[in-house]
C-alpha cells in the first residue's frame, strides 16, 4: 500500500490525499470532481468533431484527403510531445512557460553536437538526440529546483527561463538558423512513415501513451495528481513533495528537448523563430483536454483530444484562406473561454 493511501493518525494529515483522478477518496465532491473531467474530455470530443464536420462541408475537396490528414497528425504531434510533459506540470498545479524555448535551445544544441561529430551514422543520431534530451532536462531541473529550493512562484520561474533559454539558444546559433541537419534523421524521423503513418506521429503517440500509463496506473501519477489536489497533505504522509515537483518539470524538459530534436528532423534547420507561442499551443491543449489549471486532476488522453483541435483550426483556417493573424486571435480566445467554463463549471459541481 503506498504512502497516500495511508496518511498519518494525527487529525490534519489525515485528511484525505487526492487519487489519480484527483477526486479526495471519501470526500462528498469525489464523484461530482470525476463528472466534471469525465464532461470536460466528452465536450473536447465534440468540439473536434464539430470542427472536422464544418471544414469537411466547406472545403470538403482541400479538407477531406489522406494527404491533409497527415499534415494535421503531423503538425498536432510536435505539441502534443510538449503538451504530454505541460499535462504533468498542470496536475500539479505548476505551470512551465519555457517549454518553446527549451525546444529551440535543444535542437541547437543537438545540431551542434553532431555537426561537431560529423558523418550521417546512427552513432550520430544518437549523440544528437541524447544531447537533445540532456539539454531539455537541465533546463527542467533549473525550473524544478528554483520552484522548489528557492520558493519562486512557477510563473515567475519558467518565464526567466523562457527568456534565458531563447537568450543562450540565439547566442550558441550566431543569432541565425543553423542548417547541415544529417540527410539520414531528414530521411526518418523527418519524412519517414511506417504503414503510411509517419514516424513523428508514432513517436508522439507512442509518447502519449507512456503518459497515459504513467499518469492513470503508478504511484508517479497518483502523487502527480495528489499534490496537486491537496499539497500539505501529501507533505504529512511522508512524500517528498519538492522532489516530485523537481522530477515533473525535468520530464517536461526532457520532452521539449525531444521535441526539439523531431524539429530539427522535420524541418531540417533551427527554426529559431518558430516557436513562441508553442507554450500557448500545449496549455490550451492541455486544458481543453479535462486537464485542470488549479491542479489535481490531470489526463494525458484528453491532452491527446485537446492537441488536435488547434492543429485542425489551423489548417481550417489556412484552407478557408484567412489571414494567419486570426489564427492566434482563435487560440488566445479559445483559451481564454475553456479556462472561465472549466472555472465555472467546476465551482458549481464542488457547491452542489
Amino acid at each position: 500500500m503506498s504512502e497516500l493511501e495511508t496518511a498519518p493518525t494525527s487529525t490534519d494529515a489525515a485528511r484525505p490525499v487526492a487519487t489519480a483522478d484527483g477526486a479526495r477518496p471519501g470526500s462528498q465532491t469525489s464523484g461530482r470532481l470525476r463528472n466534471v473531467h469525465r464532461t470536460q474530455r466528452s465536450w473536447s470530443v465534440l468540439v473536434l468533431l464539430a470542427l472536422i464536420t464544418i471544414f469537411s462541408v466547406m472545403r470538403p475537396e482541400q479538407f477531406v484527403s489522406w494527404f491533409n490528414a497527415k499534415s494535421i497528425a503531423v503538425d498536432a504531434s510536435s505539441y502534443l510531445l510538449i503538451a504530454v510533459g505541460m499535462t504533468f506540470v498542470i496536475t500539479i498545479a505548476g505551470i512551465d512557460l519555457s517549454v518553446g524555448s527549451v525546444l529551440v535551445f535543444s535542437g541547437v544544441v543537438s545540431l551542434k553536437v553532431m555537426l561537431a561529430i560529423g558523418g550521417d551514422g546512427p552513432l550520430v543520431l544518437l549523440a544528437g538526440l541524447a544531447a537533445a534530451l540532456l539539454s531539455g532536462v537541465a533546463w527542467g531541473l533549473v525550473n524544478g529546483l528554483v520552484t522548489t529550493r528557492g520558493g519562486v512562484s512557477p510563473l515567475i520561474t519558467t518565464l526567466g527561463s523562457f527568456a534565458a533559454a531563447t537568450g543562450l539558444a540565439y547566442l550558441l546559433a550566431g543569432g541565425q538558423d543553423m542548417h547541415g541537419v544529417p540527410r539520414t534523421l531528414a530521411d526518418t524521423l523527418g519524412f519517414g512513415e511506417f504503414l503510411g503513418v509517419p514516424y513523428t506521429v508514432l513517436v508522439a503517440l507512442t509518447v502519449a501513451a507512456a503518459g497515459a500509463f504513467v499518469m492513470s496506473q503508478t504511484r508517479f501519477g497518483r502523487y502527480t495528481a495528489a499534490i496537486g489536489s491537496n499539497e500539505e497533505a501529501v507533505r504529512r504522509a511522508a512524500v517528498n513533495v519538492n522532489n516530485h515537483i523537481v522530477k515533473v518539470y525535468v520530464l517536461s524538459g526532457a520532452l521539449a528537448g525531444l521535441s526539439g530534436f523531431v524539429s530539427l528532423a522535420r524541418f531540417q534547420t533551427t527554426t529559431l523563430n518558430g516557436h513562441q507561442t508553442d507554450m500557448l499551443q500545449a496549455i490550451l491543449a492541455v486544458v481543453i483536454g479535462g486537464t485542470s489549471l488549479i491542479g489535481g486532476v490531470g489526463t494525458v488522453l484528453g491532452t491527446v483530444v485537446g492537441v488536435m483541435i488547434p492543429s485542425v483550426l489551423t489548417d481550417g483556417f489556412v484552407i478557408l484562406g484567412l489571414e494567419p493573424f486570426w489564427q492566434q486571435v482563435a487560440l488566445g480566445a479559445a483559451l481564454v473561454i475553456v479556462v472561465m467554463v472549466d472555472q465555472r463549471r467546476r465551482r458549481r459541481d464542488v457547491r452542489t
